[in-house]
């Protein structure tokens, strides 16, 4: 399996790291566009992969064009937000557009047989300029998988209970149309709102969702970015690919939608494998899939300002 990771910045290191020590690899390739990162980056790994006694094949390069053959690319290139300023994702759509842009286009016809996950930002409205240009046939967002990490550890903070405990998905937009699906939720085997009749207990879903929200500017203003949480969803997304396993994240694909002119890449649970298989958008309440359909109407009006941009 040859997986590589285009951006290696303060997300697509930690993501590369995370995939070579669970062994997802046989041969990773690792890319960015700043002179010496990468080629320094794979020095590293290269001491991981001694350390841990991993046979590995660690390959660098400089041009997005010298990534070929791949089965699996991580696309991370971009620029963040920026700490200490109020900003959203959405605001990272015009000049990130252009990047991913560019990489679609070069990566496509160099990487035939590669399934593809956007990881940039706002990366639902990016993961729609990547298919656009790519025209590959597997195109997916990590979409709101990290925020159901998220979602799941505030749940066991706050009730005090084993995060192992705790299931369920957020959904809607990586970003501030983020959407928690009670519905999905179950803590200790129990729907959420059993658990808290039966122990007496208040679920404070407001606290929840604004903590989902708002946790990842905590973060860049602190420590500068988002590491560790981001690359442990991605290894888990490129996990389920790689071994095909069926388990349900919350990825973005594309779903229509009446309101919409096209697909648009939204976060809903889906089982996730080689191919993607069934979502759970048929089994979330009314209330759950209106808030979808209004984040999939927010992705899209970034995806036309992107796309804007790039052809106007």
């Amino acid at each position: 399996m040859h997986i590589a990771q285009i951006g290696t910045g303060r997300v697509g290191r930690p993501t590369a790291y995370a995939i070579m020590c669970a062994e997802l690899a046989d041969t990773l390739t690792v890319c960015d566009v700043k002179s010496g990162l990468a080629v320094a980056f794979a020095e590293e790994l290269k001491h991981v992969a001694a350390s841990i006694g991993l046979d590995v094949e660690i390959n660098a390069c400089e041009r997005d064009e010298e990534v070929t053959g791949a089965d699996l690319i991580l696309i991370s290139a971009g620029e963040p937000r920026t700490p200490g300023v109020k900003m959203s994702r959405r605001d990272l759509a015009i000049q990130n557009g252009k990047i991913v842009k560019y990489i679609a286009e070069v990566t496509a016809s160099r990487n035939p047989s590669a399934k593809y996950v956007v990881i940039s930002n706002p990366v639902d409205a990016m993961a729609m300029v990547f298919k656009k240009y790519a025209k590959a046939d597997f195109v997916i967002s990590t979409g709101t998988n990290l925020e159901s990490l998220r979602f799941r550890s505030k749940i066991a903070s706050l009730l005090k209970v084993p995060v192992s405990q705790v299931r369920g998905w957020v959904g809607g937009e990586h970003g501030d149309a983020a959407l928690p699906l009670w519905s999905t939720t179950k803590i200790s085997n129990l729907a959420a709102d059993e658990y808290a009749a039966r122990k007496g207990a208040v679920i404070p879903k407001n606290e929840i969702a604004s903590y989902v929200k708002s946790v990842s500017k905590l973060i860049i203003d602190n420590i500068g970015g988002t590491e560790y949480g981001p690359a442990a969803s991605f290894r888990d997304i490129a996990e389920a690919i790689t071994k095909n396993t069926n388990e349900i994240l919350s990825i973005a694909a594309p779903v229509e939608f009446e309101e919409i002119p096209e697909a648009v890449f939204v976060g809903i649970p889906t089982q996730l494998g080689l191919s993607l298989g069934t979502s759970l958008f048929g089994n979330l309440s009314p209330q759950e899939k209106d808030g979808i359909k209004d984040a999939a109407k927010a992705v899209y009006q970034t995806y036309l300002m992107a796309i804007k941009s790039l052809e106007g």
